[in-house]
């Protein structure tokens, strides 16, 4: 079967409802899809709300576990109606499992890259993978710390970036330098006024992309600014 991807697949992708070839496409039309990259951003904590609440009974409301699975079943239904209702059925898990609890989540659509999100109550994927990894350190400058992790995929070289010390307003990209000398922008981020890691706001900043070039044809990554001043440089 020839996968056809959409960008309203993010969602889709974000709870793990696609199925394998439509995910190993939506994995390839990310590389090269800078909103779809932002979205799956704004909604890398999603999942973890929906599976890592605890029993929710105590606060008066279900268990996570049946929305879920409700919202697996999606699998099974045609993908047009899938895509059609996901939005919805998401708000509706959220407020399912919340109960009582507060959840704010914003979504903006506009020109200017996303505010990056740093460390919060449940890991995201990226610094999930992180954690899960063998972190390569990194070099920076005017006190920017951070590293990678790294993985070798199919498609190319996926990484999860640990950021600290560094402080806004900026404009950042992940980039990938190949042994040719061939750069290629892995994922991109706003830095706010406050900063990542450092005094006031000392959560550090995980964000994770994809190259196309194969991980053994990497020479090293870069952390670089839109002013093209770079913050941190790690060996591959």
């Amino acid at each position: 079967m020839t996968s056809r991807v959409e960008h309203t697949d993010v969602g889709a992708y974000a709870l793990g409802l696609l199925e394998e070839d439509d995910r190993h496409a939506f994995e390839a039309h990310l590389l090269g899809c800078a909103p779809c990259r932002a979205e799956l951003s704004d909604l890398s904590g999603m999942a973890s709300v929906l599976s890592g609440i605890g029993p929710m009974e105590d606060y008066g409301a279900p268990s996570p576990e049946p929305v879920i699975d409700l919202l697996q079943r999606k699998k099974r239904t045609d993908r047009k109606t899938r895509r059609g209702t996901f939005v919805i059925g998401m708000a509706a898990a959220v407020t399912l499992v919340a109960g009582g609890l507060t959840i704010g989540t914003q979504l903006s659509v506009g020109d200017a890259p996303p505010i990056a999100q740093g460390h919060g109550s449940h890991m995201g994927p990226a610094e999930q993978f992180f954690a899960d990894g063998t972190p390569i350190e990194g070099k920076g400058v005017d006190g920017v710390t951070g590293g990678l992790v790294v993985e070798s995929k199919a498609w190319g070289t996926h990484a999860a970036l640990k950021l600290a010390g560094v402080k806004g307003p900026l404009e950042c990209e992940l980039v990938s330098v190949g042994k040719s000398g061939e750069r290629r922008v892995m994922t991109g981020w706003s830095v706010p006024p406050a900063g990542y890691g450092v005094p006031g706001s000392p959560d550090p900043l995980y964000m994770h992309g994809g190259s196309a070039t194969p991980l053994k044809d990497i020479d090293h990554f870069e952390v670089v600014t839109s002013a093209g001043k770079k913050l941190l440089t790690i060996n591959a």
